[in-house]
């Protein structure tokens, strides 16, 4: 077991918890990483994500992670993501780092590039959109109308994104953030090296295991290269893609286990890909794990028994309860919250002092499990928004409003940066 696990069982979500880092946090309660895509069109940070971030460093959280920050301005996640790559948003960057000044939170950036998983139009203006993966291998979702089919990396273009990784977490040490998390689950690019499925290559980024973890192992060692000791670093991974034939569970721990050797702060487990959702509705499991509430619980269970480095589990949880009894049996040292959060931006402060006993997130539905899945994230960011611009969270917000809402801003999104002079 690890030594860092809290060892108050009176109080686990209360108890401080120190990372190999040296940063310690106060509480074992995360804001897990929502998408905000709040940039402006250069993918600077704005003011109202500066706002929103105030906001939710009063949380009570002891960690803040950021939605996707990518590093790439020709390959986004969506057409608002912050982009880092090189200093020319430095000064919006101080300000966002600067966002828990007089708080407790330590906020950390989650580093990504989105790999096949970009769709048509995510790029910055006035840069040519470039969808590339380990192996020519399309989304089976989608479709070719939305997003494009990938070319496959050449080996010294996966070093220049080994470098722009590297570059990415030196700026965000430099400008005042506590750390970087890198995103290497949810079917994005590191998720799709590990994935034989996805990673068809016969060179030394692809084919064994150790060949398709180079890629995460190698960025993981350039930011420390790059950042210092006292720099927060670590990983997001999945626990399996939930897909035959691909990223399963036993490839997992065997990556855990060499980031583990690596030195990172802290492991979050995830799972699923824009393919297989169960980031979204959840893993498989059996009815005693279910009533646990987290999603992927059973993974966390078994990999505390194998590997040292502190967990994260993000993905279900709801209760008061079902949080403290994580922490205390072991498997779990940092519980994420996410859509609790921004739902109800003060959960972590009550969660912490007693007087809340459960989230009271509901998902919004109209009835069709794809359009739902898309209409809980959009709903969740618009609350993000929303705080962004000083206003309170809106619970009572209807899906039907909330997907009009949504569509007219990624229409906004898409559109204005190309109608806008240049």
């Amino acid at each position: 077991m690890n030594e860092n696990r809290s060892q108050d069982l009176r109080e686990p979500l209360s108890a401080p918890l120190t990372l190999r880092s040296g940063i310690t946090l106060a509480n074992r309660l995360a804001k897990a990483a929502t998408s905000e895509h709040l940039a402006d069109r250069r993918g600077a940070p704005t003011n109202q994500l500066v706002t929103a971030y105030r906001a939710l460093a009063q949380s009570g959280a002891g960690l803040l992670i950021s939605g996707n920050v990518m590093v790439d301005g020709t390959s986004l996640e969506a057409p608002r993501n912050v982009v880092i790559e090189d200093d020319s948003h430095n000064e919006e960057l101080r300000r966002w780092a600067a966002s828990t000044d007089g708080t407790e939170a330590k906020l950390i950036l989650q580093l990504s590039h989105p790999g096949r998983q970009t769709m048509r139009g995510n790029v910055l203006p006035g840069r040519r959109q470039d969808v590339v993966g380990p192996s020519p291998v399309p989304l089976t979702v989608g479709g070719s109308r939305l997003i494009r089919p990938p070319r496959a990396l050449s080996d010294a273009e996966i070093t220049v994104i080994i470098g722009r990784f590297a570059r990415a977490a030196q700026i965000a040490a430099d400008t005042g953030f506590h750390g970087v998390e890198i995103h290497a689950a949810h079917g994005y690019l590191f998720n799709q090296f590990l994935s034989p499925l996805v990673n068809q290559r016969t060179d030394r980024w692809g084919g064994s295991l150790e060949n398709r973890m180079r890629l995460l192992i190698e960025t993981v060692r350039a930011i420390r290269a790059a950042t210092s000791d006292e720099f927060l670093v670590a990983v997001k991974l999945n626990s399996a893609d939930f897909q035959r034939g691909g990223f399963d569970s036993d490839d997992s721990l065997t990556v855990a286990r060499a980031l583990a050797k690596e030195g990172i702060d802290f492991l979050e487990i995830s799972g699923g890909t824009y393919e297989s959702t169960a980031m979204v509705t959840g893993a498989p499991q059996r009815e005693s794990t279910r009533a646990r509430e987290a999603y992927f619980l059973e993974f966390a269970e078994r990999f505390a028994q194998e590997v040292s480095v502190p967990l994260m589990l993000t993905g279900g949880f709801r209760t008061r309860k079902s949080m403290n009894e994580a922490l205390d049996s072991g498997a779990v040292d940092i519980v994420g919250l996410a859509r609790p959060i921004t739902y109800e931006p003060d959960l972590p402060r009550r969660l912490l002092d007693g007087t809340a006993d459960k989230s009271l997130v509901v998902p919004k539905e109209l009835g069709h499990k794809t359009i739902d899945d898309l209409l809980n994230s959009a709903w969740h960011q618009q609350q993000i928004a929303r705080m962004g611009r000083g206003r309170p969270a809106r619970p009572g917000r209807g899906p039907a409003a909330a997907l009009v809402i949504a569509v007219l801003t990624t229409a906004r999104d898409l559109l204005l940066p190309w109608l806008a002079p240049r």
